[in-house]
């Protein structure tokens, strides 16, 4: 009896580590990321007037390709413009992405860039800060191709019209178009490369540019296992002869002040060297 009750045991515990080896894996992921950057750059624009940055976000997945997430980071932009408190920007997002044919990747999905305080703006400046966006990207192997839209009445804070005349139209309809590489060198290494092109729809200052420039962007990463350390370059086309006296001779540029005034004045569309450190979990 001693020897049956052995062999029945071995033979129940032989099902069971097959049923345990055969349970299929969770389609669901959920993962976690957070960083500092020496400065938030968005497009090319500096949102935290040059100044470190910390910032994280959690992202959920399913097997099938649909995703949605949360990311936030520090930021000063509309706080430097207006005088009023909104320190974060938070951006929810979801949208599907799968591959196809080996190398190629596609991913449609959905963005709204979300500024706590930035309703209590007065309403003739700029203030409708929250933005909502459409994309699409298509891929191959280590480089990307991605085209985002604006549904929302407006883009960032920018509105519509001529400065000093109408104001009334809205910067719906405002994209971007960009090229972006990621190219692994060995070793945790990684190259990037960006360029984009940002169209702000309604914009015009009379007798000069419109909002619209440019953005590119050169840089190594290295995987250090506890977390990833980036150093880039970053430039944009958007130069005018703005200065300290709020504009100089009516040139367009992205220029931000440190106290809504003439202060501490800072181009936000200028050079910058980047340096980044980002934990995923």
């Amino acid at each position: 009896m001693h020897r049956k009750l052995i062999i029945a045991t071995a033979i129940a515990s032989t099902f069971a580590s097959v049923a345990v080896a055969a349970e299929p894996a969770s389609p669901h992921t959920f993962t976690g990321n957070v960083g500092l950057v020496s400065d938030y750059l968005f497009r090319g624009i500096s949102q935290s007037h040059g100044k470190p940055a910390i910032q994280g976000g959690f992202d959920y997945a399913h097997a099938s390709g649909f995703y949605a997430g949360a990311w936030g980071s520090s930021i000063s932009w509309v706080s430097d413009a207006q005088n009023v408190s909104v320190p974060v920007e938070i951006d929810v997002y979801g949208g599907y992405k799968n591959g196809f044919a080996g190398d190629w990747t596609y991913d449609v999905g959905l963005i709204t860039y979300n500024y706590p305080g930035s309703k209590s703006v007065p309403a003739n400046a700029s203030a409708k800060a929250d933005t909502t966006e459409i994309y699409a990207a298509l891929g191959w192997k280590w480089l990307t191709a991605k085209y985002s839209y604006a549904t929302s009445s407006h883009f960032i804070g920018w509105y519509g019209g001529v400065a000093g005349g109408d104001t009334t139209k809205g910067t719906k309809g405002s994209d971007y178009l960009e090229l972006n590489a990621n190219y692994d060198l060995g070793n945790g290494l990684t190259l990037i490369g960006h360029v984009g092109a940002q169209k702000v729809k309604n914009y015009v200052k009379s007798g000069d540019t419109d909002a619209s420039y440019t953005d590119w962007k050169i840089g190594v990463t290295k995987d250090l296992g506890v977390g990833v350390v980036g150093l880039a370059y970053s430039d944009t086309s958007s130069k005018g002869t703005c200065n300290s006296t709020a504009g100089g001779t009516n040139a367009y540029c992205w220029g931000v002040y440190s106290t809504g005034g003439t202060t501490g004045y800072r181009d936000a569309s200028q050079s910058q060297v980047v340096l980044s450190f980002t934990k995923s979990f």
